[in-house]
């Protein structure tokens, strides 16, 4: 499948199933929501959205409850939910996966012991992701030309290179950089709250956490926007992030920095892991053995929060404007998230390598 037939393919956001609901019958129960991550990141914000309005459309009205399961980058949370199965759980435990959750299975990540083929996915959210300075930084920006960065010492809190954090890693390298990770943070969120306490002096979020709990610090002045990593067309192109019109991309920044090229390895392998990593972001699956019904009672609950006359509305102010996807255009998302070309891994291998040491031969 190319680019261009995966995204267009992912564009079809509502799949109709007929007669599933009343197959599952979680009356009385609770279902687990499970995300490999903290409470304080962007899957926290995007899983506590949908909770309470999947509580509402599944049938039996069960309470959904988040949980948390961090650590390893994610691939606890994912090694424990490759053990779940439908005997086991008929229907009440449900895992959100994000970027992180996907890249250490990309680049063959030895803690990884999870098989996605194995799960069932029923949603799946495009997101983007936002990156800001300080103010002092900021000023020494030229216009898009992030030349004036270069000489500067950063620090930057992350999960790991191995993680969606290999998308900005590689940014602020091709840039010309010099940048610190601090790795091992359990969330994004984590890394917030080191640049609010002045510990980290750049940082970014998904769009959800940004839209939550970076606005306010740009609108007290301790943090300005940036870039965005961009969205794509129909053609599979970076274009500017639809919830973010007014902030460059990275690709327009790189284009104007002295040194960064929009051609080559390194963005052919940037570019690819972005792909990977955001419009096809966050996904919910039922556990391996899930039987079509299941699966279907599922969608169509997912379906009828998607069709709810105030969600274009709600889902802006809470996620930001992107595809959500069920039934085919959610496996064709799966793919588009769980697929890159063996250069772009290649290369992102060695990188990580060189530069960090970090080992996935």
């Amino acid at each position: 499948m190319t680019i261009k037939t995966a995204i267009v393919a992912a564009g079809f956001a509502v799949t109709a199933t007929l007669g599933a609901a009343q197959d599952l019958d979680l009356s009385g129960k609770t279902v687990d929501y499970v995300i490999p991550f903290s409470e304080s990141g962007g899957s926290a914000k995007w899983a506590n959205f949908y909770a309470p309005l999947l509580s509402e459309a599944l049938p039996g009205n069960p309470t959904v409850v988040v949980k948390y399961m961090p650590g390893a980058g994610s691939t606890k949370g994912a090694n424990w939910f490759q053990a779940q199965t439908w005997e086991d759980t008929e229907g009440t435990v449900i895992f959100g996966t994000s970027g992180s959750t996907q890249f250490p299975y990309l680049l063959g990540d030895p803690r990884v012991r999870y098989e996605y083929s194995d799960w069932n996915v029923v949603l799946a959210s495009g997101t983007g992701g936002v990156a800001y300075l300080p103010p002092a930084m900021a000023e020494k920006l030229d216009g898009l030309d992030a030349s004036g960065l270069a000489g500067e010492d950063f620090i930057w809190g992350s999960q790991g290179a191995t993680r969606l954090d290999l998308v900005p890693l590689l940014a602020w390298k091709m840039l010309g950089m010099n940048v610190e990770p601090v790795f091992g943070i359990k969330g994004r969120g984590d890394g917030r709250l080191m640049f609010e306490r002045g510990e980290a002096n750049v940082d970014y979020q998904t769009s959800s956490a940004y839209l939550a709990n970076v606005t306010p610090l740009v609108e007290n002045g301790s943090a300005v926007p940036w870039m965005t990593w961009g969205a794509l067309d129909e053609n599979g192109d970076i274009v500017r992030d639809p919830t973010f019109p007014d902030i460059p991309t990275f690709k327009e920044v790189c284009e104007a920095t002295e040194g960064c090229n929009t051609s080559g390895e390194a963005w052919d392998a940037w570019k690819a892991f972005m792909i990977a990593g955001f419009p096809a972001q966050k996904m919910i699956f039922l556990p391996k053995g899930s039987p079509d019904w299941a699966v279907d009672a599922y969608t169509e609950a997912l379906n009828k929060v998607l069709a709810r006359d105030d969600f274009a509305e709600i889902s802006e102010a809470r996620l930001g404007v992107y595809p959500q996807m069920t039934g085919k255009g959610a496996k064709n998302t799966l793919t588009l998230g769980t697929q890159v070309p063996a250069e772009a891994k290649a290369f992102v291998v060695d990188w990580l390598q060189e530069d960090y040491g970090v080992s996935l031969k």
